[in-house]
């Protein structure tokens, strides 16, 4: 009988393993990363050529266009898609700057719905990070000690998210009040940097509102579905258990 549910935890093991895989909720890819700061590195790079490489700039652009949609609304392509074939490369750059602001904007803002999650949490901030990092040279240029304070700004934000600890060892509590007050921060000084109405989805064009579909977590449990993968699991360690008992029984 021990050798049965030996099995039949090592199978809920592996199957736990396979519906909490990122590949069914989301994946955050190298989390000091963030794909939208690396396309808008990669689009400078194109519009600093002389003449500018507006073609090439596009292509980059075109490879995010979906997701940019998802999140910001589909004015914010537009806008920019219209500034590439305008080749007007200045109006290009102001608005990438905007689109970056708001990807900070909207990744802090999910950290202080799902606060609690302190993983997430620190990938959603290393992603917004990344952002600002893109973006740094330009606030740097302008003044240094705005850029300084934002920086310290993300460190405190990181401190206030705490520490689950290892077994608890090296535990520190979160502290939501204190992250939100640098969010604040954050937010309201790149918005006076970048000049921006607003720091709602769509502020490209004040008809614009989200229309995003949030993606649940395979751990929702108001989907019916979700339960399905639980059921199953609970069901074969029953029957796996009810034969081991019954083989014992009959010998």
């Amino acid at each position: 009988m021990k050798k049965y549910i030996i099995v039949s935890f090592l199978f809920l093991f592996a199957v736990s393993n396979l519906i909490a895989s990122p590949a069914s909720a989301y994946s955050y890819g190298n989390p000091n990363e963030e794909q939208l700061a690396e396309v808008y590195k990669d689009m400078l790079v194109k519009l600093d050529k002389n003449p500018p490489d507006y073609t090439s700039a596009k292509k980059l652009f075109g490879t995010l266009q979906k997701e940019i949609e998802m999140h910001m609304g589909p004015d914010s392509t537009k806008t920019i898609i219209g500034n590439l074939d305008n080749k007007d490369k200045e109006a290009t750059i102001d608005n990438m700057n905007k689109l970056l602001v708001l990807n900070i904007a909207r990744r802090l803002e999910n950290i202080e719905k799902n606060f609690k999650d302190y993983e997430t949490s620190k990938k959603l901030l290393a992603k917004g990070y990344a952002t600002y990092d893109a973006l740094s040279p330009i606030v740097e240029a302008k003044n240094p000690t705005t850029h300084n304070e934002l920086k310290a700004e993300f460190d405190n934000a990181l401190k206030a998210l705490g520490n689950p600890g290892l077994f608890g060892v090296g535990k520190k509590e979160p502290d939501q009040k204190a992250f939100s007050k640098s969010k604040d921060k954050i937010l309201s000084t790149l918005q006076k940097e970048f000049k921006l109405k607003s720091l709602e989805v769509g502020h490209f064009s004040e008809s614009v509102t989200e229309s995003t579909v949030k993606k649940k977590e395979w751990t929702d449990i108001s989907n019916l579905r979700n339960w399905i993968p639980i059921v199953l699991i609970v069901g074969v360690m029953t029957l796996v258990v009810m034969f081991a008992i019954r083989k014992n029984r009959k010998k």
